[in-house]
């Protein structure tokens, strides 16, 4: 039976949720809620079976509902969240979990007590490139790892496709560090445990409005060193480049899902045979959500997983640590 599906959020995110949950075919996309009349609209245009509805309240109490899927942004997370924990629905979130972390701490206290299913979405819990990783990682084939380098730049930012998307150029809910830092300080905790923030440096503009411009923090993951550098602005192509450095092998991931390693000299590419990374990493997302669903063995973030992500990244922007 195909899982049912309500989604809370019809921006850039739900959007390619409903896309990728349609190709897979194994899913009822049952209910959906925005704020936008617009969204909503379309998303009667696009999807007819989808039953567009009012309200937050009548996707997560709709009887077709299984999971609730939110993909809103940040600071309404914990709020939709909760409501769905009190009608006893799973939930899979979008990342940041959030942007209080105390609040998320409670949160996640929460569904603990409540033993509700949840799961966010970070998609290089199920990337191919990243269980290759953490594979040869675990069985030493990389020899001792040295360092961890994670680089990313943006021009401009947000990217153009995120241009709707205000709230991701402010510092109150958006910015580089929390969109996209976040993605590669979990991968650095799924590989090699939990990171303790050991300095920072973040550089904002004037205006008390606008996120980071400039960020670089250290990190270490037992006593392994993790160097993170992300920035925006100029004009040149993105950066977005994770680096696992050791001495007898080391890993490179670019651009997301274009995996290289080396034992010398040269990069070699790796799991080249496969034809779209991209689509592929979308499709193994789902297949792990409907196995974590399922009670199954998955790879899948879990709600505490997220919040030691945001514990670090909210640290690394605000310097309190």
């Amino acid at each position: 039976m195909a899982l049912g599906i309500g989604f809370i959020g019809l921006g850039i995110m739900g959007n390619r949720m409903l896309t990728n949950m349609s190709v897979h075919g194994e899913f009822n996309l049952a209910a959906a809620w925005d704020p936008s009349d617009v969204a909503r609209s379309d998303a009667r245009i696009n999807y007819p079976a989808l039953e567009v509805v009012g309200t937050v309240e009548e996707v997560i109490k709709h009887p077709h509902v299984d999971v609730v899927y939110i993909a809103s942004p940040p600071a309404s997370h914990r709020e939709y969240a909760l409501a769905a924990a009190a009608a006893e629905k799973a939930v899979f979130c979008e990342k940041p979990l959030g942007i209080d972390v105390e609040q998320s701490q409670e949160m996640v206290a929460a569904f603990k007590e409540k033993a509700v299913l949840n799961a966010v979405n970070y998609p290089l819990a199920n990337s191919q490139a990243a269980d290759l990783m953490k594979v040869e990682i675990d069985a030493g084939k990389l020899g001792k790892i040295n360092s961890v380098d994670i680089r990313l730049h943006f021009a401009p930012w947000p990217r153009d496709w995120q241009q709707d998307a205000t709230w991701l150029s402010q510092r109150a809910e958006g910015g580089f560090v929390r969109e996209v830092g976040s993605h590669f300080i979990y991968l650095t905790e799924r590989l090699l445990g939990t990171a303790e923030l050991l300095n920072t440096c973040a550089i904002y503009p004037e205006d008390d409005v606008s996120c980071e411009t400039n960020v670089q923090a250290q990190l270490a993951c037992d006593n392994i060193p993790v160097s993170f550098h992300a920035s925006a602005g100029g004009v040149g192509p993105d950066v977005v480049e994770f680096t696992v450095w050791g001495e007898k092998k080391s890993y490179r991931l670019t651009m997301w899902d274009q995996l290289y390693s080396t034992t010398g000299d040269t990069w070699v590419r790796e799991l080249s045979e496969i034809e779209d990374a991209r689509q592929h990493g979308y499709m193994r997302g789902l297949d792990n959500l409907i196995a974590w669903y399922e009670g199954k063995d998955c790879s899948i973030a879990s709600f505490a997983d997220a919040l030691s992500v945001q514990e670090k990244v909210e640290a690394i922007l605000s310097g309190d640590f």
